[in-house]
């Protein structure tokens, strides 16, 4: 009996180990210090300060009603604060995710309010769904295929198409327009024609400067212009001057609702859940390793931020939510305010779920033009310049890929963009890798092995020996180019070559059409009288030579550890004919008949 319950508790730990392992947060609330409190209710209330009115533009800026921004708000933070490894983390709507939303709810909502968060919400289950796969399935390591050059562009390209978007209702102007470009030029056409409205511009170009030129920090900005224009919008009731007001938010909590759209509107869903999972991985990928040296996640703690990411956005969708993400500017406010544990969302999730139920109204005041102009800077706010000059100081091709994924985004749309610069990122790497570097070799005095000839022309190389070195995998794209060259190079040798010694350290790969190639470039030698030899070749690369028959084709002796030892092996081949020569010499010497010698 004791055995029997011994072994069911063991059961129960593990099974409470393996829950826990996924559920990081639960265990950091678990071992809560009561001296974090006091800074973690501090933390919480400025989180919530700058949640709120942060929550609310973005829900109206991707086309949906305010009070969905506070519903995506106050979910993930739940949702994190139980499955995510970071103390510190926020997960919350995005500026960057707005763009991404937008484009599929102008497009398919036909302006029905109901249905608009009903496309939203769809969105955000995909992308949780795309994102706890991905965690499970242990992928952690695809948030790195997104270069920092596509990252940059796409951030970029999604701040331009969210200003875009908010800059007619800035001024009082009705939005229309694809794309950032026809955007723009509609706003400016209505603009000159004298279409915008005056106090609304008045309101939301005087919130933007405020913003902008805001000179102290303590507080944020955000929160500080909402409340400025609140209080304007109230004591001059500036409805009664045509000026667009938030209005009341429904009162109530966010209620369990499963999303369902019209067939037709799937695949952009699809894809706009897709494009989102794959930016939030992304840009929480970056948050999270800042966070890794505090010893949160060990080796799985890419993995876990997805679980988490992809937890939190499942459920926001199911709570009349949209996509999150991580969060790269409030997040550095709580870690700013002092936040110990996760119980700084909690906090401010709390406080965020007493004013949508007791006070709803409070920001019905709120002019739309300002928070037009909170998005408008939020959304600058997040684009990198100092990465682009240094791409275009150091890298001009990463350069040219950031602005084309730039340009993608704002003509194109948000997924589309997107999909241009993984595309183009894919040829440049094919490029790089059909047209890779090479060089002959040759040994330069004071210096240890063996160096490229075009960089130091006065190496010495080896009569009858030509080095040459391929620094790329062997595959079908290079293959024909790589026996050109071969050939080429020994053409073009000052002495009749007789031994050809790749090195084949920078090789990773030898693919079956680039083996066919070798077999072919072997017989071309053997025609010349040409040796064919590997040096410094690695072992996975001898597996896949051994695989397609040309390790034994080419003979064990072929294949040298090291360059230097190739060499060495045709000095001493080379002795040993000097010698066979000189002696087959003597021998016919020798033979000759005594009349035919020579006299002194």
């Amino acid at each position: 009996m004791r055995r029997r319950f011994a072994a069911r508790r063991s059961r129960s730990r593990s099974y409470a180990k393996r829950w826990l392992r996924w559920t990081p947060g639960l265990a950091q609330l678990a071992s809560y210090q009561p001296q974090w409190l006091m800074a973690d209710v501090l933390a919480g209330l400025v989180l919530a300060a700058v949640a709120v009115p942060v929550g609310v533009a973005y829900a109206v800026a991707a086309g949906l009603e305010g009070v969905y921004g506070l519903y995506a708000t106050i979910v993930p933070f739940i949702v994190y604060a139980i499955f995510g490894p970071s103390r510190h983390m926020v997960i919350a709507p995005g500026s960057a995710l707005i763009g991404i939303i937008l484009v599929v709810v102008m497009n398919a909502s036909n302006s029905d309010p109901a249905y608009a968060i009903m496309l939203a919400s769809l969105m955000a289950l995909v992308s949780g769904v795309v994102c706890i796969l991905a965690g499970l399935a242990r992928l952690g390591f695809i948030t790195e295929l997104l270069s920092q050059p596509i990252r940059t562009g796409f951030i970029n390209g999604i701040a331009v198409t969210v200003m875009a978007s908010q800059l007619p209702g800035l001024f009082g102007i009705a939005s229309d327009g694809d794309n950032a470009i026809s955007q723009i030029i509609h706003f400016v056409t209505a603009l000159f024609a004298g279409h915008a409205h005056f106090v609304e511009s008045l309101i939301g170009v005087g919130i933007l400067l405020f913003m902008l030129f805001w000179p102290r920090r303590l507080v944020p900005v955000e929160f500080l212009a909402v409340v400025l224009a609140t209080v304007v919008g109230a004591v001059f009731r500036l409805d009664k001057y045509g000026v667009a007001l938030l209005g009341t938010l429904p009162a109530g909590l966010p209620t369990l609702e499963i999303p369902i759209v019209e067939f037709s509107d799937l695949t952009a869903v699809f894809m706009g859940g897709l494009a989102a999972a794959v930016f939030s991985l992304s840009s929480g990928s970056v948050l999270s390793r800042s966070f890794a040296k505090e010893g949160q996640g060990g080796r799985d703690l890419a993995n876990k931020e997805m679980v988490a990411l992809g937890a939190s956005n499942l459920i926001t969708g199911l709570f009349q939510g949209f996509p999150v993400a991580a969060s790269t500017s409030r997040t550095p406010i709580i870690i700013a305010s002092g936040a110990k544990t996760q119980l700084t969302a909690l906090i401010a999730a709390a406080v965020i779920v007493v004013l949508i139920s007791l006070a709803p109204g409070l920001l019905k005041s709120l002019p739309e033009s300002a928070l037009a102009a909170v998005v408008v800077v939020v959304s600058y706010s997040i684009m990198q310049f100092e990465p682009l000059k240094r791409m275009y100081r150091l890298e001009r091709g990463e350069f040219w890929l950031s602005v084309s994924c730039f340009v993608g985004v704002i003509i194109l749309g948000t997924v589309q963009g997107i999909g241009l610069a993984i595309f183009i990122a894919m040829v440049q790497f094919l490029w790089r890798a059909w047209r890779p570097h090479y060089a002959i070799l040759g040994r330069v005095k004071g210096l240890k092995g063996y160096h490229d000839l075009t960089r130091y022309p006065d190496a010495r190389v080896q009569a009858g020996l030509l080095l040459f070195r391929w620094d790329a995998p062997l595959f079908f794209a290079n293959a024909e180019w790589f026996r050109d060259l071969v050939l080429e190079a020994i053409d073009n040798a000052t002495t009749r070559t007789q031994w050809l010694v790749v090195a084949s350290d920078p090789i990773t790969n030898v693919d079956l059409t680039a083996a066919d190639m070798l077999l072919e470039l072997d017989k071309a030698l053997q025609e010349r009288e040409v040796r064919l030899c590997f040096a410094s070749m690695k072992d996975p690369v001898k597996d896949q030579l051994k695989r397609f028959g040309l390790y034994e084709h080419f003979g064990e002796d072929t294949f040298y550890p090291t360059l230097g030892q190739a060499v060495s092996q045709y000095r001493r081949a080379q002795a040993r004919r000097r010698a066979l020569k000189e002696t087959e010499e003597e021998q016919a010497d020798e033979s000759l008949p005594q009349s035919d010698v020579p006299s002194d």
